[in-house]
């Protein structure tokens, strides 16, 4: 079982991308962040003659979260957290695919930092822990996957010192994002390669790409019955180069 996770950086826009990428990896779960689209602009069709089902969680011109399968039902557990019942961002979506429960998550950016963006992302981050914990102690084969923002060490980012005050590398962020792993979750890209240097995402900007000046910030966490399960994972970082393309590279792992 091969489940992948791709920030799309706007699904219509980038929808030709998409398509490629779905073409020639052929995931059997794709999980995409940022989809930029209401609910009525989600392009279900051609999702559908490119063989793959959809769920999705859409939000005009910001964030959204789908979950796309070629595995048959993707039977849907929740949308959004729980913990705030007045936070209406598109960020969170749950189904089990295959007996694997599965949740597609877009966190927020937070900056700029310190302020309201920032008070947000950490609330954000405490509620996603939590219902990470009762995922955990559900003892069932869970995913959660997506884009994290959130650089966990210095070796997953290019130039650290350059990054000290943002919000996806400052100590809080990274501390919530320890806190979170140290439930039990494996970072399946460390455990199978834990001294590589790994980017997810590459600036639009001064040749980011060109000059591999990256950040991974994609990031799968599994729970310890699929974590014996894995033996592969990976970024298409070609993607990135692709015309027109995210500015995020998608990840993926088998199972």
């Amino acid at each position: 079982m091969k489940i992948a996770t791709y920030n799309v950086n706007g699904v219509n826009g980038r929808l030709p991308v998409l398509l490629r990428w779905l073409k020639e990896t052929s995931p059997d779960v794709a999980c995409l962040q940022e989809l930029k689209a209401p609910d009525e602009k989600f392009p279900l069709q051609a999702i559908n003659d490119a063989g793959y089902e959809a769920i999705w969680h859409g939000q005009k011109s910001w964030n959204g979260v789908a979950i796309l399968s070629r595995m048959g039902k993707i039977k849907e557990i929740r949308r959004g957290l729980p913990g705030d019942p007045d936070d209406t961002h598109s960020r969170y979506l749950e189904a089990i695919v295959n007996d694997v429960i599965i949740g597609c998550l877009y966190l927020p950016n937070g900056n700029p930092a310190p302020g309201p963006k920032f008070d947000y992302k950490l609330r954000w981050f405490e509620r996603f822990t939590e219902h990470a914990a009762e995922l955990l102690a559900s003892d069932k084969p869970v995913v959660l996957t997506g884009d994290y923002n959130v650089m966990p060490t210095e070796q997953d980012v290019y130039k650290p010192e350059r990054w000290v005050d943002d919000a996806l590398f400052r100590p809080e962020t990274r501390a919530a994002f320890k806190k979170l792993v140290a439930q039990g979750w494996t970072d399946a890209i460390r455990k199978l390669y834990p001294d590589e240097t790994i980017y997810t995402f590459w600036d639009y900007f001064r040749n980011a790409y060109g000059r591999n000046a990256g950040l991974r910030i994609d990031h799968f966490l599994l729970s310890p019955k699929i974590a014996r399960r894995l033996t592969a994972a990976g970024v298409d970082r070609d993607v990135r180069g692709w015309e027109k393309s995210s500015d995020h590279a998608p990840v993926w792992i088998e199972l």
